[in-house]
C-alpha cells in the first residue's frame, strides 16, 4: 500500500490566471479571429450592399417573376456589352432571351419577341438541347406561350420535363400550353407538380390561374394572396394586386375591383395593366369620361388590340360612333403588327369581326383557330360568330364548350344564353341570363345592358306551386291485360308403402339353455 502510494498521481493544482496571462490570452484569440476571416473566402451574403439592378432583373427572370422595368432596362444593356466579347456564352445568351421576352410582357410591344428568340436560338447553338441547355428550352417555350402558339410552348416543356423531370422552371410553361389547348386537366396536374417541386410566387400564381379556370374563385383568391405574401419586390406585388382586381371584376364586384387596381398601380406606376383594369371598372360605376381617359393612357403604355376593343365599345356605349370606330380600325392594326412579330391575335379578331365587321370572316378565322388551339376562349368567340352569322345549331355546341369546364365567366353566359333564345329554349336562355346578373351584371358597357332586356323579354316561368304542377285533365288508371291463370299441376300419384321391417329375435339367456 505504502509503494502504491508513492508511485500515485498527485492532482494537479488549480489554474489561476494573473493579469498577464488574460492578456495573452485575450491577444491569442483576436489573431485567431482575424486569421479565420482572411482565410475564410467572401460569400454573397456577406456584401451589405443591395443587389444592382440587373442582379434585381436576373433574380425576378430566374424566379418566373415580374420585373422591374428599370431592373430590366440595365440586365438587357449588361448582357448585350458582356456578349459582345463573349459570344460563345450560352448561358448568356439564355437570360438576354428572357430578359427580351419579359420586357415583351411590360410593354406588350411584339417588337421585343423576334430579339428574344434571336437570343435564345443562339444560345441553342453554342450548347443544343441535346447537351442540356434547359435555360433556353424552357425560354422558347415561355416565348410561344406568350405569342399564343401553344402547341409549339408544349412541345418545349415537356421536352424538357422529359430530360430532367425535376427542372420546377419546365411546369409554368406547361400550365400555360395545357390552358391554351383547352387540357384544364394538364394544366391542373402540372401546377400541382410545380407546387410540390418549388413552391412560392410562380407556384401561386399558376395555382391562382387554374382555380381560375375551374371556376374555383375562393381558392384562386387564397392562392394569390399566398403570392403576394412571397411577392419580394414592388413589381411583384402590383401584378398579384392586378391579379386579385381582375378577380374581384370577373366576379361583379367594381368596387372592390377598381380598389385593387389603384393600390396595384400606387405599388408600382409603370403597372399598365392596371391602368387598362382601372379604366374597366370605372366604365361599369358610370364613369364613362374617367374610363376612356385611363384606356387611352393604357393603349398609351401597352398598345394592345383587347383594350382598344373595350375602348371601341365603351365609345359606342356613350353614343360616340366616329370614335369607336376609329378605335375598332386601331384593334386591326394593332393585331397586324403583332401577327408580323408571330403573336396570335385571332380570338380579338374574330370578335371584333362578328360584332363590328363581317361574320362570315369571324366563322372562317375561328373555325382555323379551333383546329390548333381548343380552349374555352376560341369556343366561345366560335360559338358567337356562328350565332352572329346565323347558324344557332352549330354555334350552341360550342357554347357548351365554353360554359361547361367551369370557367364562370357572364360573356360566356351570355353568348349561351341569346344562342339558346334564337334556337327557341327560353328556359335555358333564361336560365343563363340569370346566370350573367349573378356573375356580372356590369361585364359590359354594351352587352350588360342588351342582357337585363332580353332578360325581361323572356320573362319568369309562370308563379305557383305543386297546386299548379297537377294534369288539366283527371288521371285515369291504363287498363292493363289481366294475368292468365297457371295451369294445375295432376295431383302426383301415391307411394308405395314400405313393408316394414322384421323384429330380431330375443337371444335366449344363459340360465334357460
Amino acid at each position: 500500500m505504502d509503494g502504491f502510494d508513492e508511485h500515485s498521481p498527485q492532482p494537479a493544482p488549480p489554474v489561476t490566471f494573473t493579469g498577464r496571462k488574460t492578456v495573452v490570452a485575450a491577444a491569442v484569440t483576436v489573431v485567431l479571429i482575424a486569421a479565420t476571416l482572411l482565410i475564410r473566402p467572401a460569400r454573397t451574403g456577406d456584401d451589405a450592399r443591395p443587389p444592382a439592378p440587373g442582379e434585381r432583373a436576373a433574380s425576378a427572370v430566374g424566379r418566373g417573376a415580374p420585373a422591374a422595368a428599370v431592373d430590366l432596362t440595365a440586365l438587357v444593356a449588361d448582357r448585350e456589352k458582356w456578349l459582345a466579347g463573349h459570344p460563345d456564352d450560352d448561358a448568356s445568351w439564355a437570360v438576354l432571351g428572357s430578359a427580351y421576352l419579359e420586357q415583351a410582357r411590360r410593354t406588350a410591344d411584339s417588337g421585343w419577341f423576334p430579339k428574344a428568340e434571336r437570343a435564345l436560338k443562339r444560345s441553342l447553338e453554342v450548347r443544343p438541347a441535346e447537351k442540356g441547355n434547359f435555360d433556353a428550352m424552357t425560354g422558347m417555350g415561355a416565348l410561344a406561350g406568350a405569342r399564343g402558339d401553344f402547341v409549339t410552348a408544349r412541345k418545349w416543356g415537356e421536352l424538357v420535363r422529359a430530360q430532367a423531370p425535376r427542372r420546377w422552371t419546365a411546369y409554368p410553361v406547361l400550365v400555360d400550353a395545357y390552358t391554351g389547348l383547352g387540357d384544364y386537366k394538364g394544366a391542373q396536374g402540372a401546377m400541382e407538380q410545380l407546387q410540390e417541386l418549388r413552391p412560392g410566387l410562380a407556384a401561386d400564381l399558376r395555382a391562382a390561374q387554374v382555380y381560375r379556370d375551374r371556376g374555383w374563385r375562393e381558392d384562386a383568391v387564397v392562392a394569390l394572396e399566398a403570392a403576394g405574401g412571397s411577392a419580394k419586390s414592388p413589381t411583384e406585388k402590383a401584378y398579384v394586386l392586378f391579379r386579385l382586381g381582375e378577380l374581384a371584376w370577373e366576379r361583379g364586384d367594381p368596387a372592390e375591383a377598381l380598389r385593387q387596381y389603384e393600390a396595384a398601380q400606387r405599388t408600382d406606376p409603370a403597372q399598365a395593366e392596371a391602368l387598362g383594369g382601372r379604366a374597366r371598372a370605372l366604365a361599369a360605376l358610370g364613369r364613362g369620361g374617367e374610363a376612356v381617359r385611363d384606356y387611352r393612357l393604357a393603349l398609351g403604355r401597352t398598345p394592345l388590340p383587347r383594350l382598344a376593343l373595350e375602348l371601341g365599345e365603351l365609345l359606342d356605349s356613350l353614343g360616340r360612333p366616329q370614335e369607336a370606330r376609329a378605335q375598332y380600325e386601331a384593334v386591326s392594326a394593332l393585331a397586324a403588327r403583332s401577327a408580323a412579330d408571330g403573336v396570335d391575335q385571332e380570338v380579338v379578331l374574330g370578335l371584333l369581326e362578328a360584332d363590328h365587321g363581317d361574320p362570315a370572316v369571324a366563322v372562317r378565322r375561328l373555325s382555323a383557330e379551333w383546329e390548333r388551339h381548343k380552349s374555352v376562349q376560341v369556343a366561345d368567340a366560335l360559338g358567337w360568330a356562328l350565332h352572329r352569322g346565323g347558324d344557332d345549331a352549330q354555334a350552341l355546341e360550342y357554347a357548351k364548350k365554353a360554359t361547361e369546364p367551369g370557367l364562370r365567366s357572364a360573356e360566356f353566359a351570355y353568348h349561351r344564353a341569346v344562342i339558346e333564345q334564337g334556337l327557341g329554349d327560353e328556359a335555358a336562355a333564361r336560365r343563363h341570363l340569370q346566370e350573367v346578373e349573378r356573375t356580372n351584371p356590369v361585364f359590359s358597357p354594351v352587352r350588360g345592358p342588351l342582357a337585363k332586356e332580353a332578360l325581361a323579354a323572356v320573362g319568369q316561368p309562370a308563379p305557383g306551386g305543386p297546386e299548379n304542377m297537377q294534369p288539366r285533365t283527371p288521371w285515369v288508371a291504363p287498363e292493363l291485360p289481366k294475368p292468365r291463370p297457371a295451369a294445375q299441376k295432376p295431383d302426383p300419384a301415391p307411394a308405395a308403402p314400405t313393408p316394414a321391417k322384421p323384429k330380431p329375435k330375443p337371444k335366449p339367456s344363459p340360465s334357460a339353455r
